[in-house]
């Protein structure tokens, strides 16, 4: 068993059609970097120029914010489940 990585609904065309992932990993950096070697369009929309994740991308372990933990440093199990989540604007 290894790391679950929920893939939204708005990028799962980049990651041919898939819902869900799993990896070997003990960081989120590492889960994702595993994402976007397999699924190289999805680098663009989850990092930046500089290589820092997108502000407007949330990513959860087990549903707590890795902004208020260690960011791409926080660690990760077997079992655990990382969630992107891209903040959607809207309004008028």
């Amino acid at each position: 068993m290894g790391v679950k990585i929920l893939i939204p609904t708005a990028l799962r065309q980049f990651a041919d059609g898939s819902a869900q992932l799993e990896f070997e990993a003990n960081k989120v950096g590492e889960v994702l970097d595993r994402l976007t070697t397999q699924y190289a369009q999805l680098r663009k929309h989850l990092y930046n120029d500089q290589n820092a994740l997108r502000s407007f991308v949330n990513i959860y372990v087990n549903d707590e914010d890795i902004r208020h933990a260690q960011v791409l440093e926080t660690p990760v199990r077997d079992g655990d489940t990382v969630m992107i989540v891209p903040s959607i604007a809207g309004g008028r």
